[in-house]
């Protein structure tokens, strides 16, 4: 610093996060479920200090350098081992998350904030249906984990191809009560082929609790079909974009809001024709 440069004054104390300080976990151990996804397993003093998870689609906002967060569903909390499970999206080099995690090891710290969540299977209901791209997997299969008894279960679940599919059901689980639809994106974009399959299929009868997460587009599509076309009670519904395409989760959330905004007018307006 040159002498003619006035001393510096001292930072205003930065604001306080909600929350107060991030969590602290180290990773134990990491499996490859395919070339695409990859499990995390993170132990520690803080992951023993999480309260029990009431809901499956728990998440935690992971930090990076910069700082930058990125929001990621838990797959399990293992209240045995002490282990919190977190599977992860491979794209190769894409993207932030992806690429730490495929070259993780065990040893690595990280931080996050969280758990957060909404969403449980309700036994009032006598199907769930649940839909989602790889993104929404480890909430899916939360989901049936804690499938109630005698609740029936309709899975769809976008991936890429055949080679991509994963074991979702616990052995327990009775097969008459789950129907698991792989849907092959098979080189379409994002969504397009899960939306098809969704409204390809009706409504069984009885009482419907939908989850529907993903890819925003797929999202917008499958809001049109539940809000405006067979007009269920928004209660029964959980549906909202993990993410976008051609956006990173920065970008996404800085503009989630105005999208939201815009396919509620939507709808509002097609359901006052």
């Amino acid at each position: 610093m040159s002498a003619d440069q006035p001393a510096p004054q001292a930072a205003p104390e930065a604001p306080r996060r909600r929350g107060g300080p991030p969590k602290s976990a180290t990773l134990v151990r990491k499996e490859w479920l395919n070339d695409a996804m990859v499990r995390l397993f993170f132990a520690g003093p803080d992951v023993d200090a999480l309260p029990d998870l009431p809901f499956t689609d728990h998440y935690v906002k992971i930090l990076f350098p910069g700082p930058v967060t990125r929001t990621y569903t838990l797959r399990s909390l293992d209240r045995r081992t002490g282990e919190l499970a977190i599977d992860f999206v491979v794209h190769g080099d894409e993207g932030l998350a992806g690429p730490w995690a495929a070259n993780a090891e065990p040893g690595d710290v990280i931080e996050f904030r969280g758990p957060g969540g909404a969403y449980a299977p309700d036994p009032a209901y006598d199907t769930q249906l649940l839909a989602g791209d790889e993104a929404a997997i480890p909430a899916i299969a939360a989901a049936l984990d804690r499938l109630p008894e005698q609740t029936r279960a309709i899975v769809f679940v976008e991936v890429a191809d055949a080679d991509h599919h994963l074991e979702l059901t616990a052995a327990e689980l009775p097969t008459d009560r789950t129907e698991i639809v792989w849907v092959h994106r098979d080189g379409h974009p994002y969504g397009e082929q899960l939306a098809r399959a969704v409204r390809s299929r009706p409504l069984p009868d009885g009482r419907v609790q939908v989850f529907v997460h993903g890819n925003a587009g797929m999202v917008k599509d499958l809001r049109r079909l539940f809000f405006v076309e067979l007009q269920l009670d928004r209660a029964d519904v959980s549906i909202s974009g993990y993410w976008r395409t051609g956006q990173n989760e920065d970008a996404w959330q800085s503009g989630k809001r105005d999208f939201v905004a815009e396919m509620e007018a939507e709808e509002a307006e097609r359901l006052s024709v």
